[in-house]
């Protein structure tokens, strides 16, 4: 599957020339591989940086680290402990190989949108970025852990390059669970309801919860919402029903989970941040 088995791998970090005492200031679980996230563990204060971008710490010490489709070979961790001493590790991503995936039989506008149609999918863009740049300022919730939001077959993969009606788009950000129109899913994780709309263009009804650590899942194609903007809700509560709305060719569930703004593979998140 190109995902380094998609086992879960235990690294211990001797970050940088650090002294003994400090060899174990940080550890990572999970799979450094493009489209992948790792679980971090630090002293309580300590500050925490992957590149230039800060990552966000909860008060005991966790936090996690996400890596984009594409990434490149190597990434630098930085962590600054409440002594104010700064250590840095350079990290080895893993590349991911991914699939190609041809999709048929869209609507025309779906595929190639008229101008105004082109001017919503910009302004829903938009709003999942802003939204998403704001979870960042959340706070960590006390539990994290994620579950399969809803059973069925597994029809989309994260990272496939997608073809669409035979023309080249962007690859797929997420994994689709096919089920029939008004199955129930569910929150795979504690978070706060950012975004709860019925009429996205391209993803139809859509859901997005804010789980913390930076942490989002966007929710797609749904029949109903069943949430409002700024409701908690706890891992396993019903969100919506799946749906065919949007630019979709079956009813299906499309999850996606992003990392401070990096889509990650939901798949991968199942197996590093398990409850």
């Amino acid at each position: 599957m190109g995902r380094v088995g998609l086992r879960v791998l235990a690294l211990m970090l001797l970050l940088g020339a650090a002294p003994a005492q400090a060899a174990e200031a940080v550890t990572l679980s999970g799979v450094l591989a493009q489209g992948s996230v790792a679980l971090g563990q630090t002293e309580p204060g300590a500050a925490v940086r992957l590149g230039d971008i800060p990552v966000p710490v909860s008060p005991d010490g966790r936090f996690v680290l996400g890596f984009a489709y594409n990434a490149p070979e190597t990434a630098v961790l930085s962590v600054r402990l409440p002594d104010g001493k700064t250590e840095t590790q350079t990290l080895e991503i893993a590349r991911t190989a991914y699939d190609i995936q041809r999709i048929d039989g869209l609507p025309t506008a779906k595929v190639s949108p008229n101008p105004a149609d082109t001017k919503r999918i910009q302004d829903d863009q938009a709003r999942i970025r802003g939204e998403r740049q704001e979870a960042l300022a959340e706070p960590s919730f006390p539990r994290l852990g994620f579950i399969l939001p809803a059973e069925g077959r597994r029809s989309g993969v994260f990272g496939s390059q997608r073809i669409l009606n035979g023309q080249p788009r962007q690859p797929h950000f997420g994994i689709d669970i096919a089920a029939p129109v008004g199955t129930p899913f569910v929150s795979p994780a504690d978070g706060v309801v950012r975004v709860a709309s019925k009429d996205f263009f391209l993803l139809g009804g859509t859901i997005m919860v804010d789980h913390g650590y930076g942490m989002t899942s966007v929710f797609a194609h749904c029949e109903d919402v069943l949430v409002k903007e700024g409701q908690r809700v706890q891992r396993g509560e019903q969100l919506g029903t799946i749906g065919n709305t949007g630019r979709s060719t079956g009813a299906h569930l499309h999850w996606g989970t992003a990392v401070g703004g990096i889509n990650v593979d939901p798949a991968v998140v199942l197996e590093t941040l398990r409850p």
